[in-house]
Parts: C-alpha cells; structure tokens; sequence
C-alpha cells in the first residue's frame, strides 16, 4: 500500500536534536544564582523596613507601598514588552542585561537621600528584573527534555529557598553590622543611614552574575516547523509595535480563557497573601513579639532554608505522583497544598508565641513552594512555543503586582482598618482569611478545562 505524503514528509523530516545537557545544566546553575540574588534583595530589603520606617517617618501604608507596588510600576509599562524580547533575542543577553540594572540600582539605592528617590531606585529594580522569569523558563524548556523539566523547575526554586532563607539571616547579620555604626555616615561625599550600606553589598554581585550570564549556550528554540511566524518579516510598523504590547498573547490566551483566567486568578490571590506577608514578617514579630531583626534572622533563616527545601522534595513528589494517574495532575496537586497553604497562613498571626508564628511562617512557605514548580510546569505545558516569553511574562505579572500589591493591602488594612500599628497581626489575620481561601477554590476551578487541554494538545502531538 503507498504511503501519504504526509508520512513521507514525516518520514523525511529529520528528528530535532536536542542540544547536550551538560550546556543546560550550566545555564540551569547561572539562572539559580541569580533568582538567589534577586530574592536575596527582595528578602533582606523587607527586613529593613522598620530601619526606613523610623528613617523616613513613614505611616504603614506607605512602607507598605514602598515594600511592594514601588517594585512593579515599572513592571506595568516594561514587563510584557521586555518579555517580547525574550522571544526575539537571545535570551541570554536580555537575561545578563536585567540583572546588570537590577543590581546596580539596587546599589544605588545605598545612596538615595530622600524618600522619594529610595522609592526610584525600587522602581527600575522592578524594571530590570522583569524579563527574569519569562527568559529563564523559556530557555530552560529549549534545553532540556520535556521528561526533565518537572525537575528542572524544580531545581530553580533553590535560588528562591537560598535566597529568602540567606536573606533572612544574612540581612539580620547585616543589619546587625550597621547598628555598630553611627546612625548617619559619610559614604563618597554623601551623609546616609547607616543601614543603607546593605544596599550597596547587596546590589554588585549582579555585576558577576550578568557577566556568567554571557557564557551561557543558547539553545535554539523549539518551535514546530509548521507554526506560523507570530510577526511576519513584511509586518506594518505598527503591527511590529503591537506584538510588544503583549496583545497577540492575551488573544491566544483568551482562546483557551476556561483554562487559562482561573489560573490566572489563583495565582494572583494567593500573591496577595504569600508575597505580602514576607514583607511584613519582621514588623510583625518585632511589634508583637519585640524580637530584634538578628533574632528573627538566626531562627527563622535556617526555619525557612529546611522548610523549603522540604517543600521542593514534597511539591515534586507529590506533583509526579499526581501526573502518574491524572492528565491534570499539576492543578489537582496545586488545589491540595493550596488548602494546607490556607491554613497555616490563617494560623500565623494568632500564635500566642514567636517560635509557633515562626513555625507556621515556615509550614506555609513550605506548602507554597511545593506548588510552585507544578504551577510553572502548567503553564508552560499549554503556552505556545512563539509566544512562550509573553505568555508566561502575563502569568508571572499576576504574580509580581497582585504580589508586591499584598505588603500594601496589609499596610492599607493595617493602617485603615485596623488603625494601631501594634496590632498588625490583625491584618494579616484579614488578609490571609479573605484572599487565600478565593485562590483555593479558582485553582480547584481550573482543574477541569486544564485536563481538557492537555488532552487537546496530546491529540496534536505536543
């Protein structure tokens, strides 16, 4: 019997190959170190809020502010178009390239002389980090086999579990380091707050990290052969200009909205809660409990750092045991450790004692890291290959503003509805009871049109 020609085109097509892992594994060690430094200064600025709190006068609404949305405005205007340079570029380059910015402008924030310019430098940190989670995942899924990326994904929450966890306790440490010091210092010409030289060691390891970036092989993009160029070459300027506005990626993901929006909705609902109330760990043990910032640090950093990885090794488990027996195993995983999430955010701001909020601080990162990976896997599972940068540029922007948006909630709540500083613990008791349990039940929503997709692509042969 003759072949079709479609067989025949298949036969002759000649098999992809995929690039040697050893390339992989090395871009996989660059992309942690710099997810480390990255939350590494996320983690230690938010230990020096009380410092710019009494430094600067501010209400708790505005530390609030300053801790979260001063991070992402600019992620609002830049993010999704940098994200288009990730599909277009060489991701390495835009990867190197971001975290060069963020990290000398965190530097720079060592020497800011007023409230306001504190608040710039957060602003283009925002910008230079925003191209970081939708390059490095793409790259990450050029590189390895698609039987490796549970793993891989897996492996880059160790930036995330060092980061917060060095940060924790290396921030105590280094805010230790400046209380022996004048409160004002000279530094090149400039008087500053003594605590501002944390900025200044924290920020130029970027540097390095952007120069390992530009070793890094970049693997040619997976992209079927058949799939139509999202821009053609003979494109309009204006249509050229509208594929950085992340408008074909909202489309496509409007296409599949069913699985797409309660994914969507759960991650930013649980930010609200998981980002915010980092952000407010030590106002909050410090006002209720009266630790210092390097007791919360030499506790809680080695809490977080054993109850994270613990989260990876149970997230990835628990994940692969779900995936062996249903198609939408990352969601239905994901709806489970959302529940245990739930609780022990609720139960942390009513612990009696410090070492008990501390334990629940540390259960709840553990059970939000162990969702983490299968999340991501989700999404890059469905997202089309030519548009991979910006549609997971949009989910993680779900993520990072409704997140940094959660330390001002808290301090809005605190401020507004609550009205005495002291009593933080009831906002955070308010926040975490009316945002996670909404997240929950969308990521329990999404469960059964992710099923349908995956099935959908697996008809498709992707």
């Amino acid at each position: 019997m003759a072949e079709s020609p479609a067989a025949d085109a298949a036969a002759a097509a000649p098999e992809r190959q995929w690039p040697g892992e050893a390339a992989g594994w090395y871009a996989l060690a660059i992309i942690v170190l710099t997810m480390f430094l990255t939350f590494f200064d996320q983690t230690v600025f938010a230990m020096l809020a009380e410092k710019m709190r009494a430094s600067f006068g501010l209400s708790d609404a505005a530390l609030g502010f300053l801790l979260g949305p001063a991070s992402v405005v600019a992620f609002v205007f830049v993010g999704v178009p940098l994200s288009r340079l990730v599909d277009i570029y060489p991701r390495k380059m835009v990867l190197a390239a971001g975290i060069a910015v963020m990290g000398t402008i965190t530097a720079l924030g060592g020497i800011a002389q007023s409230f306001g310019q504190l608040v710039g430098t957060r602003l283009f940190v925002g910008a230079g980090g925003s191209a970081h989670g939708p390059g490095s995942y793409s790259l990450l899924a050029d590189a390895f086999r698609p039987m490796r990326i549970p793993l891989v994904f897996a492996l880059v929450q160790v930036g995330f579990v060092l980061g917060t966890a060095g940060g924790t306790w290396g921030g105590g440490q280094l805010i230790a380091w400046t209380d022996t010091m004048p409160d004002r210092i000279q530094f090149l010409g400039l008087e500053i707050f003594s605590w501002q030289l944390v900025l200044i060691v924290i920020g130029l390891p970027g540097l390095l990290a952007a120069v390992l970036f530009m070793l890094v092989r970049e693997p040619p993009r997976r992209t079927p052969p058949a799939a139509a160029r999202l821009v053609p070459d003979d494109a309009s300027l204006g249509r050229k200009i509208l594929a950085f506005t992340g408008f074909d990626a909202v489309r496509a993901i409007n296409l599949r909205g069913a699985t797409y929006w309660p994914l969507f909705a759960a991650l930013a609902l649980s930010a609200i809660e998981s980002q915010g109330l980092p952000a407010w760990r030590i106002p909050f043990l410090s006002r209720t409990y009266g630790w210092s910032e390097a007791q919360i640090g030499n506790l809680l950093g080695p809490m977080l750092l054993l109850a994270q990885l613990a989260g990876i090794m149970l997230g990835g488990t628990f994940v692969s045991w779900m995936n062996r027996r249903y198609k939408d195993g990352n969601i239905r995983a994901c709806t489970i450790i959302f529940s245990c999430t739930t609780t022990f955010a609720i139960l942390t701001p009513l612990m009696p004692y410090a070492e008990l909020a501390l334990g629940c601080m540390a259960l709840t990162a553990m059970f939000g890291l162990a969702g983490a990976p299968a999340q991501n896997a989700a999404i890059q599972r469905i997202a089309p290959n030519e548009m991979r940068g910006q549609v997971t540029a949009l989910y993680l922007f779900m993520f990072t503003f409704f997140g940094a948006m959660g330390s001002f909630v808290i301090g809005t709540v605190s401020t507004a509805v609550v009205g005495d500083p002291a009593k933080l613990w009831q906002a955070l008791l308010i926040v975490a009871a009316v945002f996670m349990p909404v997240a929950t039940f969308f990521m329990w929503r999404a469960i059964r049109p992710y099923r349908e997709e995956v099935a959908r692509l697996e008809k498709l042969g992707i």
